[in-house]
């Protein structure tokens, strides 16, 4: 990613975005900040985003900074079905680590495809925004962030369920200069998600990613990165 001045300057607003389907907005979250040098201040957070509200974060962010946002879903599919090139070399590397093969799934799948329906429609809301600073997106993976950046696999895989699982995670993900969470974080696992989601927007947009799929447009215009 090209660094504009002001990127440099001032840093960058990261939204970080775990998205569910359209019909299940209540577990859509959101976690976003102010990214600069070695830190990553918390701004704010919330549970329960419809697109309007999704629109409305980020168009606050990028009147303000250059804006970057993770996207947890998958913002194409593959012609025909099935998994893309990125999906499966991501799902070769997390079961590596320990993490079950579903951790990664087609974007066609049947639990899938309105997730995929979202992701595809939220993307192109946000970076068809005029008049503004522009919006850069970037598709996610909250437990690859996790799990290839050093957290332990068996407890991400715990997350969802354990409380000590997500406390556990919260101190990590401060322990990697994400400064300000706050505690309503480790409460809520699609909150913590989306910590995890805006890290690796906030990784992508210095050029730390573990590991990037680059984009190939058209059909898959976004980079996947964590």
């Amino acid at each position: 990613m090209a660094k504009t001045i002001e990127h440099l300057i001032h840093g960058v607003r990261v939204v970080g975005i775990d998205l569910s389907g359209p019909a299940n907005t209540k577990e859509t979250a959101l976690v976003w900040g102010h990214a600069q040098g070695a830190g990553f201040n918390c701004y704010g957070q919330k549970l329960g985003a419809d697109d309007q509200e999704i629109l409305k974060v980020v168009q606050d962010q990028c009147a303000r900074h250059p804006t970057i946002v993770g996207l947890d879903a998958p913002l194409s599919y593959e012609p025909g079905g099935g998994m893309r090139d990125g999906d499966s070399e991501l799902q070769k590397k997390l079961i590596a680590k320990g993490m079950a093969s579903g951790s990664v799934m087609a974007p066609t799948m049947t639990r899938m495809c309105y997730l995929t329906l979202r992701g595809m429609a939220v993307s192109r809301m946000l970076t068809a925004l005029e008049g503004q600073r522009p919006v850069s997106v970037v598709e996610v993976h909250p437990g690859a962030a996790f799990v290839l950046g050093g957290a332990p696999a068996h407890v991400v895989k715990e997350m969802k369920g354990d409380p000590h699982a997500r406390y556990t995670l919260h101190q990590w993900l401060q322990e990697q200069t994400m400064l300000l969470l706050p505690p309503e974080v480790h409460l809520n696992d699609h909150l913590l998600a989306a910590a995890a989601c805006a890290l690796a927007a906030w990784r992508w947009s210095d050029g730390r990613s573990t590991w990037v799929h680059a984009a190939a447009p058209p059909a898959h215009p976004y980079d996947f990165a964590f």
